[in-house]
């Protein structure tokens, strides 16, 4: 499965797309003997820019992108290789065609996941890595089912030029929570193994992927508001995971981001105007948002309207409960 995903990605992108894709990787070959001759130097260079990135990107939280391959035949009898490392034996690789040593350094890269999997439905694809040995099999498949259940929901509600294809990977570098690049989502092993049940950061996270703003499309707090009002609002199992929005008080602010930002959106949307968040979402998108946004949209000033939810900051909330279902 993993050399056929690997097949699949190389036969997807041109000889362009790799020499753009590999400006940032480099490869120093460690020989000291001279045993390599000019072509195997030659071929396991060309193995490396095309296996490599593909790993890199895969692998997760700040992949080494300069490696060091040193001759080692005490150490392999192929090849072994892991982030920023690659070793080699002399012997195996003399005469060796691309294409061999092509398919040995996926083998030795692929080594360093714990588990390796893909599932499509309905015109969805999930790339699932784990890096953890210990990852609990049901939050992996919540992980997987909590994606397929809301992610063509986004794409459809918000943005239905986002990518179909999503790779996801449980790292145990990571010590954040989650993050989205791209169409990849890291998620910190060590966080889903103290909270198994959150598994809407999914939501908040694929989300960020249908977002697909770019550079200065607007302010965070503004992003991360809306990543969690999409999480209220269209998430699986709130309630199991004990996420609510806190209660307003005089020392937020909306800028605050993330659940208090929420909070303020959900208001808006039940006070001001309905559609509201996807207005802004769109012209984000656009990049076509300013501050003067708020005025054309609602009449108001964003200091305005938090002025205005400060004053009577009540509102109805009704989150996802799977139990209830």
């Amino acid at each position: 499965m993993i050399k056929k995903f690997l097949l699949l990605i190389l036969l997807a992108c041109s000889i362009t797309g790799f020499a753009q894709r590999n400006r940032d990787f480099q490869i120093t070959i460690t020989d000291p003997t001279n045993v390599l001759d000019a072509e195997t130097k030659s071929n396991l260079t060309a193995s490396f820019n095309l296996q490599y990135p593909v790993f890199a990107n895969a692998d997760g939280y700040r992949t080494k992108r300069s490696v060091i391959l040193e001759v080692a035949n005490t150490e392999t009898e192929t090849i072994k290789a892991k982030a920023g490392e690659i070793k080699v034996n002399s012997n195996w690789v003399k005469g060796k065609s691309l294409n061999k040593i092509n398919k040995e350094l996926w083998t030795a890269l692929s080594k360093n996941w714990s588990s390796y999997s893909e599932d499509k439905h309905k015109g969805y694809k999930l790339t699932f890595i784990s890096k953890d040995p210990n990852l609990d099999p049901s939050v992996r498949k919540n992980l997987i089912d909590t994606y397929f259940e809301i992610y063509p929901t986004l794409v459809k509600t918000f943005n239905d030029k986002s990518t179909h294809d999503v790779l996801f990977v449980v790292d145990t570098a990571y010590k954040a929570v989650a993050e989205a690049s791209g169409n990849r989502i890291l998620f910190s092993a060590g966080y889903m193994k103290a909270h198994p049940t959150d598994i809407d950061v999914v939501t908040h996270e694929t989300m960020h992927i249908v977002q697909g703003y770019g550079y200065s499309a607007g302010p965070v707090w503004l992003t991360e508001g809306i990543a969690d009002y999409v999480r209220y609002k269209y998430g699986v199992d709130n309630v199991g995971s004990k996420w609510a929005l806190p209660a307003y008080n005089d020392k937020q602010s909306y800028k605050n981001s993330y659940r208090i930002t929420a909070r303020f959106f959900a208001w808006l949307e039940q006070n001001v105007k309905p559609g509201l968040i996807a207005m802004l979402d769109q012209q984000l998108r656009a990049h076509q948002y300013t501050e003067q946004s708020w005025v054309s949209l609602t009449g108001k000033t964003i200091d305005q309207l938090w002025d205005d939810y400060g004053k009577n900051p009540s509102v109805e909330l009704k989150y996802s409960d799977k139990k209830a279902k």
